[in-house]
């Protein structure tokens, strides 16, 4: 059981990163390393809307598993 709790919340935890980076706005990766995207806050549409709930779905995923897998450890 222990197993399938701990591959579960490593691929969560991957696809979470993922999600996170996808969000960031601007030129690429120059938003990663600090660099200005000169934007103001517009309303989420589309795929950012999406990319948004899936993030935090995934965020609470991780939360639960993590929970579940201190659980099974004690």
């Amino acid at each position: 059981m222990r197993f399938y709790i701990d591959l579960a919340l490593i691929i969560t935890s991957i696809a979470l990163i993922l999600s996170v980076i996808l969000q960031s706005k601007g030129a690429g990766l120059g938003g990663l390393t600090g660099g200005d995207s000169g934007g103001i806050f517009t309303a989420r549409r589309g795929i950012e809307k999406l990319l948004f709930r899936i993030t935090i779905a995934l965020s609470i995923i991780f939360f639960i598993l993590a929970i579940a897998a201190t659980m099974v450890a004690a």
